[in-house]
């Protein structure tokens, strides 16, 4: 099977994904949550005119000439209005946010005023509408505010609660079930041996799946038999995304491809033009529960099983989110040192944005490349994408980055 570039691996994971089904979920918990129908006001903001200062409420045709003296008839407070009308000659006390008095179409600020008993003395002339916020000033009753795919962050929900809703309809999260495989993974806090290696793809990749709105399922770690991961796999049933790490090549202790298609699995390919990751594998199943589950089978390496996990993952999860596809955000960069020409793989090289002058970015690769050291890709802020057979780029040359968002 041919390497398939990274660009039409992702269009053939995405081929054919349907949103989730949409759920109601309380506004105090939709943090995060995905808007899966569009959200229309149900009151107007503001539900009347308002006042946009303390001062007096007027009519602009009496303080057209000024000085003018008004007679004070009462007071308008946020949530206790006036409930008369003002007249000619008269003048309502009036405080931010209070409805404006029927009669009433100017605001005349409190500096502009003086009190002389039951008197009011206009100094600046008002036109008609000065500090008045008109009813539906922000939005109507009606007006859709918030469209389907929105990620209903502070703002949106504040814009979500103003127009009055409590329930909001939200994608269901995907499920992902995440399995580590091999004889040679231990759980984190338990005594390894000496052939052992401690399970940190599982972590990594549930903080990547929950980040992107997906909800994850640890399934733990399978060893490399045909039971074990037969018992495991079967743990997955249930999940959207079943996602295994390690196992995806094809080495005579590579089981977890027959495993999977023994458990129904469709396979569509396994080999990619992308390093790291080269051996990452995709199919899909039908279980009792789900019609069409894709499976990814990550490799191993952790390093390349989170960027994998960004690349192919995150989109996936996105597209059942129903979530437009805005892929991680890219610029260019000087490059501090020089870079060899590139092979037949995209290579997302793992590195540093390091200062910024004359406008000009610049970004230092890590010194090692290798993708089994998580330590550089902990701290690197970015990935330095290099196209399949770029040619060499002199230091100081341009080169595409993506930034880590995860």
């Amino acid at each position: 099977m041919a390497l398939l570039p990274v660009a039409q691996a992702l269009a053939r994971i995405l081929e054919g994904v349907a949103p989730t089904s949409a759920e109601p979920v309380d506004l105090l918990h939709a943090r995060g949550r995905t808007l899966a129908g569009p959200l229309e006001a149900k009151f107007s903001q503001p539900p009347f005119a308002v006042s946009a200062m303390d001062g007096y409420a007027v009519r602009a045709a009496d303080v057209t000439t000024v000085p003018a003296k008004l007679t004070l008839i009462g007071e308008s407070a946020a949530g206790r209005r006036y409930s008369g009308r003002v007249e000619a000659g008269q003048c309502v006390r009036i405080f931010t946010g209070a409805p404006i008095p029927e009669g009433a179409d100017a605001i005349v600020i409190q500096e502009d005023t003086s009190r002389v008993g039951g008197g009011i003395t206009i100094s600046e002339a008002s036109p008609w509408g000065h500090y008045v916020r008109p009813m539906g000033m922000d939005f109507s009753l009606g007006e859709i505010l918030i469209n389907p795919g929105r990620v209903l962050d502070a703002r949106a929900l504040t814009l979500a609660a103003s127009m009055g809703h409590a329930v909001l309809p939200c994608h269901r999260k995907p499920r992902v079930a995440i399995l580590a495989t091999g004889d040679e993974l231990v759980w984190p806090g338990e005594q390894p041996g000496p052939d052992s290696i401690m399970c940190s793809n599982s972590f990594g990749l549930a903080a990547l799946v929950e980040s992107a709105g997906g909800a994850a399922v640890l399934l733990g770690i399978a060893r490399d038999t045909q039971d074990s991961l037969a018992e495991k796999i079967s743990q997955a049933n249930d999940a959207d995304i079943l996602v295994t790490t390690g196992g995806a090549s094809v080495g005579d202790h590579d089981l977890v491809a027959p495993a999977l298609q023994a458990a129904g699995m469709t396979l569509d390919f396994w080999k990619i033009a992308m390093r790291p990751g080269k051996p990452l594998m995709f199919g899909q199943r039908a279980t009792q529960h789900v019609a069409a589950q894709r499976v990814l089978g990550l490799p191993g390496n952790p390093v390349s099983s989170l960027i994998c996990g960004r690349i192919f993952l995150v989109p996936l999860i996105e597209a059942m989110l129903g979530r437009p596809r805005t892929g991680a955000a890219t610029k260019n960069a000087r490059t501090t040192m020089a870079l060899e020409a590139n092979g037949p793989r995209t290579h997302y090289m793992r590195a540093v944005l390091v200062y910024e002058t004359n406008s000009a970015t610049c970004v230092t690769p890590v010194a090692s490349q290798d993708s089994s050291l998580v330590s550089p890709l902990a701290n690197a802020s970015c990935l330095i994408v290099r196209d399949v057979n770029a040619p060499a780029v002199p230091a100081g040359g341009e080169v595409s980055v993506m930034l880590i968002d995860f």
